[in-house]
């Protein structure tokens, strides 16, 4: 219950209400959280007992540099100026090592149209828009994001695994966490 419905003495129970998203609120809100909101590659502070960290942050930025490179050819179709441009980055680790805080630094490093979500945003918004209308609203993206991959339900796998790769077929680079 709201503090103004509360001092109008209008009380309205959690079941009554009933919020509503457009499909493009629903992809606009695709950001990272609030607390990411200022990070980069410059503050993120790597363990010194953990070389891989540092090792990290320079593939990610390097990733990031690669694909603000990335132009648009004929018919606004995207084109790589080298096509030694991997399509994606992956990290993995354990717990507080820093890899959202990369992932954000590498979408805030990145141009163009991009996204951020978790991978159960993304599998739900798969869900809410039906693939067809999912693949329309992400293509020609510069960048999608995807906080804690999960492969551990078939069904997401599989529609994931199409959708990103009919993505990164038309030129949309992909990074991804996961602790698994």
């Amino acid at each position: 219950v709201w503090e103004s419905e509360l001092s109008e003495g209008n009380l309205i129970r959690v079941s009554d209400r009933v919020p509503q998203m457009t499909p493009e609120q629903m992809v606009q809100a695709l950001v990272p959280p609030p607390q990411f909101d200022h990070v980069s590659f410059e503050n993120y502070k790597p363990d010194p007992d953990h070389p891989s960290q540092a090792q990290a942050r320079e593939i990610c930025e390097q990733f990031a540099n690669r694909a603000a490179k990335q132009t648009r050819g004929l018919f606004g179709m995207r084109r790589k100026k080298a096509a030694a441009i991997k399509p994606g980055v992956y990290l993995d680790g354990g717990f507080g090592v820093g890899k959202t805080h990369l992932l954000a630094a590498t979408w805030h490093a990145a141009s163009g149209r991009k996204y951020f979500g978790t991978f159960i945003e993304y599998t739900a918004l798969v869900g809410a828009l039906g693939y067809k209308h999912a693949v329309e609203a992400f293509s020609g993206a510069s960048l999608i994001a995807i906080d804690e991959f999960e492969l551990d339900d078939p069904g997401d796998t599989m529609v994931m695994s199409k959708l990103l790769g009919e993505l990164v077929a038309s030129g949309t680079a992909v990074a991804a966490t996961s602790n698994t």
